[in-house]
């Protein structure tokens, strides 16, 4: 396992790596349903994408939504920004009851600010880098975030391969996280599958976003039991 808390605060998600189903491929003409048949399965935490169809090409949901999810989970649940105007609009969705706030560094304009403000309303406020992104980019503002979220795929793009590269910053995050005396968690978004989960998790990846390796499964909780025992195993 992994050992990731926030600095200065009880973990949020204890015993990592912990597998975050991607609610987008949910049935939410029923919702609440299948929340809480996700977490009857064991899901620790939950995970939502916010795109406007400007920083990225799809379109899906606001605030209610997330509400609403928020309403439904007894779990965490991550926001990821997938947004124009990501400093005022990470801000605005702090208030939803979100207990991870994820904005993108290539959307930021003011990125240490709004990571204060964000950490200010209660939420965790993590940074997500695209594969096109170095990890050099966010290095200087580690100390000023709860975690990093590393893009395994384009974001906003769905059935991508899992990109290997993300392999190596997930590694280059974790060898910062221990040289500097960190505790930021380490998450991975994108083309995780029983392929692809045992190599992230023994790159350092403590946050695993999984999307239809879970919810497009028959059985949610047979898929999630793999994943886990896939992620657990040793390096």
């Amino acid at each position: 396992m992994h050992s990731s808390i926030p600095p200065g605060t009880a973990p949020l998600i204890p015993d990592t790596p912990v597998i975050l189903p991607a609610l987008l491929l949910c049935d939410f003409g029923h919702l609440a349903d299948e929340i809480k048949k996700l977490e009857q399965a064991g899901a620790k935490a939950l995970h939502l994408d916010v795109m406007d169809g400007q920083f990225v090409p799809q379109l899906t949901y606001g605030k209610v939504v997330v509400e609403a999810v928020r309403r439904a989970a007894t779990v965490p649940i991550e926001v990821h920004m997938m947004v124009e105007n990501q400093d005022e609009s990470a801000i605005d969705y702090a208030t939803t009851g979100a207990d991870i706030i994820t904005v993108h560094i290539e959307g930021l304009i003011r990125p240490k600010e709004t990571l204060a403000t964000i950490s200010s309303t209660g939420c965790r406020a993590h940074l997500a880098i695209s594969p096109n992104t170095p990890v050099s980019d966010v290095e200087s503002l580690l100390s000023h975030c709860a975690g990093v979220l590393v893009m395994s795929v384009e974001p906003g793009f769905g059935g991508q391969a899992f990109q290997p590269s993300a392999l190596d910053k997930i590694r280059l995050l974790s060898d910062l996280r221990a040289s500097q005396d960190q505790n930021f968690y380490i998450g991975v978004d994108g083309g995780i599958s029983t392929e692809t989960i045992a190599s992230v998790s023994q790159a350092g990846a403590d946050l695993i976003v999984a999307g239809s390796a879970v919810l497009q499964q028959e059985n949610y909780a047979n898929a999630l039991q793999e994943l886990e025992y896939l992620a657990q195993k040793p390096k």
